[in-house]
């Protein structure tokens, strides 16, 4: 039997999130959910019709950030299937993770986050979704609307 590859997501492919079913549908497994490595960086990329983030590691002596990430199980099939249908700005590349094990995994190339939001401070995808839903649950209604 083949090995599985490994593969780490790091936005829309994680549990619960809009494009997970890719991974669903290519009877790939959750493995585990962990950190990179302290040496990303993680942004908000803008445009595309679903939301998506874009991962980048740093240079050596540049800060970076451990950013959540699951590692996915997938059939060499599966794997080449998949990485197939990523879009540009996203590829896949090496990532390291919190315990030095390394594994394939999605970063973005450095064009797209020239004007990106750096969200690293969250330290993942779900945790700056989440800020962004509380901020919005918690901003006032436009009373205007309702005086019509």
């Amino acid at each position: 039997m083949t090995e599985p590859y490994r593969l780490a997501v790091v936005g829309a492919h994680l549990t619960g999130q809009p494009l997970n079913y890719q991974l669903q549908e290519l009877q790939a497994r959750c493995l585990r959910t962990c950190t990179t490595a302290p040496l990303y960086r993680l942004y908000a990329l803008f445009g595309g019709e679903i939301p998506k983030p874009g991962l980048v590691r740093q240079r050596a002596g540049q800060p970076g950030y451990a950013i959540e990430v699951e590692v996915w199980a997938l059939s060499a099939g599966g794997f080449g299937h998949f990485v197939a249908q990523i879009p540009s700005p996203l590829g896949i590349g090496t990532l390291i993770l919190e315990d030095g094990e390394t594994v394939k995994g999605f970063v973005c190339e450095s064009f797209a986050v020239a004007d990106a939001l750096d969200i690293s401070h969250y330290g993942g995808w779900r945790a700056y979704l989440a800020a962004q839903a509380r901020k919005n649950s918690s901003e006032p209604l436009d009373k205007s609307r309702d005086s019509v």
